[in-house]
């Protein structure tokens, strides 16, 4: 089974106190590849708290985004009615364990695909995390369906993930 996650497509980091037009850019494609993929779809959400600002993150960048139970934290509208039938997973932080034990969890892994945001902060974690708890399992990163919190950024972590043994599609 081939697996394909999408990383942080919220409102905020798309329309909203993070959005940029480059994310913009992103949402149609990644709809048209995540409806025709075939395989299991996940989406992480970027999950915090009105005590944001108090964390390690909040301190280090601090613009209040993703709140639980705001309509930043949502989906973006293009996927969201795709992501209804699918694991949706909420990650306090950049990488997910749970989705790690959750992907070690499945029977038959082919390879993982990943597409999102950002790619030098949560898509390059998650790649990295996935690639520990799936040693043998090829990992892809679509670069085009992915955008940075720069463009310096972007290239960066690609660079970062062929280093790793990521592929890079």
């Amino acid at each position: 089974m081939k697996v394909l996650i999408v990383v942080d497509m919220q409102n905020d980091f798309v329309y909203g106190s993070l959005g940029s037009k480059q994310a913009e850019s992103i949402v149609k494609g990644i709809a048209d590849y995540a409806s025709s993929f075939e395989g299991k779809v996940v989406y992480t959400r970027d999950t915090h708290t009105s005590s944001y600002m108090t964390t390690e993150e909040g301190k280090n960048l601090p613009v209040v985004h993703c709140v639980k139970g705001t309509n930043g934290h949502e989906i973006v509208d293009p996927l969201k009615a795709l992501s209804l039938n699918c694991k949706i997973i909420d990650k306090p932080t950049f990488g997910s364990v749970e989705l790690g034990e959750y992907l070690k969890s499945l029977d038959d892994i082919e390879s993982v695909t990943l597409v999102g945001l950002c790619t030098d902060i949560c898509v390059i974690s998650n790649a990295l995390l996935i690639k520990a708890f799936l040693p043998n399992t090829p990992v892809f990163v679509k670069k085009d369906l992915c955008r940075g919190s720069s463009e310096e950024g972007h290239d960066n972590a690609i660079n970062a993930m062929k280093n790793c043994q990521i592929h890079i599609i």
